[in-house]
């Protein structure tokens, strides 16, 4: 997260992104001093991770909107696919959140709460709104309507989610641009706009923007489209796009937005994810203008409100994982538990590597560019370790299994052990430390070096691998994700003491 105070105890200057790691397609609502921020989660349980903030700029996650597996099924999600962008809003004194699941069988559906934190009720579907990137937005008269990628518009019972009529097409964005998508429509003053994403969510990614005098069209594009786009600038900032507007404390208005930090030579691979990112909106003859997405943010007209600091390591003394914690499509009791071992993660194997969709694995997002993260594994009954992983055809891991430890690299249609090693019977910590590059830099640097080893009873850390984080990359292995960190069961039953996750960087 981004830094909350400095050691004299001082509010730290904001930083973007505001909520670093793969954290795709948010979208923001504000209910009186509180604002509340939802993001993608494809295919990973529990779905739809939700924040909550009190400035914009400092978010804690108070839960995941999708946590039972009533509301949530991933069996056949492919990676990168499962739940697609979620629109937030709050409306007669509750809260609705619209997303896709794009899994067999899926479509769009609709779940409401009184408490943003949860319970969240279990899915209203709505088989008459097509497509993905659903928006909801109510007229003056209480009259829903419902716009998805494409752009085409549909009015919906939200309720139950019926449909009546037939969607009907609003505007697309510039004439011939790719992927209009991620639709939002609001009333502001005495237009209603809808805002769109064009371009692909990767370099040619852009924010566009046009008004009407009803929620159903005909819309007026700005002349001044897109309002917001880093295609073709060497901004550390890129594929920004897909974002919602909100107000903020003093009425001033912002947008929330996605994008990435490349990094390395060329064509720049990132890593982390889409990330959320913020930036400042003004008014001009009643079209939006956006301001620098800039890493240091301006300083805001209203008092920081820091969240409580996250602690750096879990010990699983709850009965129930932190919210951040993700897993593969699904998370059984008997695969996953705190409670079979006081005091430990326990996981159980089903698929035989992190090869397989059906591997038991539990992560946290890679959420800064430089970090190490650590484990202390009890393998005794099984085999499993520590990885990096991207989707089933690109990771990175350390495996125990009895005295033998190993490091294994999957790229692509490849996979190899690296390194292995020796050690002593009994737990060992597994550590993996994730850096710059070191020079000489040119055009084929890579992002970052991905180290593997073990940590010495001393603290020592012994590598037995630097591998090159590239392979790692969105730019290489494609998809909407980014790097997840965690421990997983290859075999048989492994035990986690601990897990260990800190940031390296600033």
């Amino acid at each position: 997260m981004p830094p909350l105070s400095q050691p004299d105890g001082r509010v730290a200057n904001p930083t973007n992104p505001v909520i670093p790691g793969f954290h795709p397609d948010p979208s923001v609502c504000r209910v009186g001093d509180d604002y509340y921020l939802a993001c993608s989660s494809f295919e990973y349980f529990p779905g739809v991770p939700l924040f909550h903030s009190r400035d914009l700029v400092h978010w804690t996650q108070i839960g995941n909107v999708l946590d039972r597996p009533e509301q949530l099924r991933l069996s056949d999600a492919w990676s990168s696919g499962g739940i697609y962008a979620p629109t937030l809003r709050h409306h007669d004194g509750r809260f609705w959140l619209i997303v896709t699941n794009c899994t067999e069988g899926g479509g769009n559906l609709i779940v409401t709460a009184t408490d943003p934190a949860g319970p969240w009720s279990d899915p209203i579907w709505a088989p008459g709104v097509p497509g993905i990137d659903p928006d909801l937005v109510w007229d003056e008269d209480g009259t829903c309507w419902c716009t998805v990628a494409g752009v085409s518009q549909v009015r919906l019972d939200p309720s139950s989610g019926q449909t009546y009529g037939t969607p009907h097409r609003l505007w697309s964005g510039g004439p011939g641009a790719k992927a209009p998508e991620a639709p939002h429509l609001y009333r502001i003053g005495d237009y209603w706009y809808l805002l769109i994403a064009e371009g692909g969510t990767e370099r040619g990614h852009g924010v566009s923007i046009a008004r009407s005098r009803t929620p159903q069209g005909p819309f007026e594009p700005c002349p001044a489209n897109p309002v917001l786009t880093h295609r073709g600038t060497d901004h550390p900032v890129q594929n920004t796009g897909h974002a919602d507007l909100v107000q903020g404390p003093d009425g001033s208005w912002w947008m929330v937005l996605l994008g990435v930090r490349p990094g390395g030579g060329t064509p720049g691979w990132h890593v982390l994810g889409r990330e959320t990112f913020l930036a400042p909106v003004t008014w001009v003859d009643d079209w939006p203008v956006v301001g620098k997405v800039a890493l240091d943010l301006p300083e805001l007209p209203w008092p920081l409100s820091p969240g409580p600091v996250e602690e750096h390591r879990d010990d699983f003394e709850l009965a129930e994982l932190r919210p951040y914690w993700l897993s593969l499509r699904d998370r059984p009791a008997e695969h996953c538990t705190t409670k079979e071992r006081p005091g430990w993660l326990t996981l159980r194997a089903r698929g035989g590597s992190l090869d397989e969709p059906d591997v038991v694995f539990t992560g946290r997002r890679q959420q800064h560019l430089s970090c190490r993260a650590r484990t202390l594994v009890d393998a005794a009954e099984g085999s499993g370790g520590l990885a990096v992983r991207l989707d089933e055809r690109h990771h990175y891991e350390i495996e125990v299994s009895g005295t033998q430890v190993q490091v294994i690299a999957r790229v692509g249609s490849l996979r190899t052990v690296v390194a292995a090693q020796s050690v002593p019977a009994g737990p060992v910590v597994l550590a993996v430390t994730i850096t710059d590059p070191p020079p000489p830099h040119g055009p084929c640097t890579g992002p970052d070096v991905v180290s593997l080893g073990v940590e010495q009873p001393d603290g020592t850390f012994t590598e037995l691998a630097a591998l090159d984080g590239r392979y790692l990359s969105t730019e290489v292995a494609g998809g909407f994700t980014g790097r997840v960190i965690g421990m997983y069961a290859a075999a048989g039953t492994v035990h986690f003491d601990w897990f260990d996750y800190e940031p390296l960087d600033g």
